[in-house]
C-alpha cells in the first residue's frame, strides 16, 4: 500500500506532463471551423457606412471572396489592413463584416476602405453565426458561397502569399 502511495503521484505527474507536452505543440492560430465545406449562415446586415451598400449572404456567391470580420477597436486589424488594401487594388474580392462596433464607418473613412461591401454586426449575432471567436478574422468563401478555410488572427503578406492567395487562384480556376 505503501508503494502505491509513493508511486500514484509520480503517474499523475507523468500523465500531466505528457498532456502539457502534447497541448504545446499545437498551433494556437489554428482553429478549426465546423463552417468547413458548409455554406456561409443566412445573414442581411445593414451597411457600416451609410449609402454603401450592407452585406448578405448572397454577396458572398458567384466568385470566391473573403470575408474579413474586423472592429475599429481591434489592434491587430490595424496590422491587417494594409495588406486588404494591397489585395483590393489587386482586385480581390474582400468584404468586410464589422463586429460589434460603433465606430466602423468612421475608421474605414480613416483608414481607407478595403471592401466591396460591409456589413455593420453590431449585434454579434452573425459572428457568433459564423463561429467568431475574435477578431481579426477571415473567411475563404468559394463561388458556391461554401466556406473552405478560415484564418485567425491578422492576415500577413506571407499568410496571403503561402495560404489564401494560392487557395483563392485554385478556387478562381476550378469556376
Amino acid at each position: 500500500m505503501k508503494r502505491l502511495l509513493f508511486i500514484l503521484p509520480l503517474i499523475l505527474f507523468g500523465a500531466l506532463a505528457v498532456a502539457f507536452w502534447v497541448g504545446l505543440q499545437r498551433d494556437p492560430s489554428r482553429m478549426p471551423s465546423t463552417l468547413i465545406d458548409r455554406p456561409v449562415p443566412q445573414f442581411t446586415l445593414p451597411p457600416v457606412t451609410e449609402g454603401q451598400p450592407g452585406l448578405t449572404t448572397a454577396d458572398l456567391k458567384g466568385e470566391p471572396a473573403l470575408l474579413n470580420v474586423f472592429a475599429s477597436w481591434c489592434v491587430p486589424c490595424r496590422l491587417e489592413h494594409p495588406v486588404l488594401m494591397r489585395l483590393k487594388g489587386e482586385g480581390v474580392a474582400v468584404h468586410g463584416l464589422d463586429w460589434k462596433d460603433d465606430a466602423g464607418a468612421a475608421w474605414l473613412a480613416e483608414h481607407g476602405d478595403p471592401y466591396r461591401r460591409a456589413g455593420d454586426d453590431r449585434s454579434g449575432r452573425t459572428g457568433i453565426d459564423l463561429g467568431v471567436t475574435g477578431v481579426p478574422e477571415t473567411f475563404v468563401v468559394d463561388r458556391h458561397g461554401r466556406v473552405r478555410y478560415k484564418h485567425v488572427g491578422p492576415v500577413s503578406p506571407e499568410d496571403w502569399e503561402q495560404t489564401l492567395g494560392p487557395l483563392m487562384e485554385k478556387l478562381r480556376a476550378e469556376a
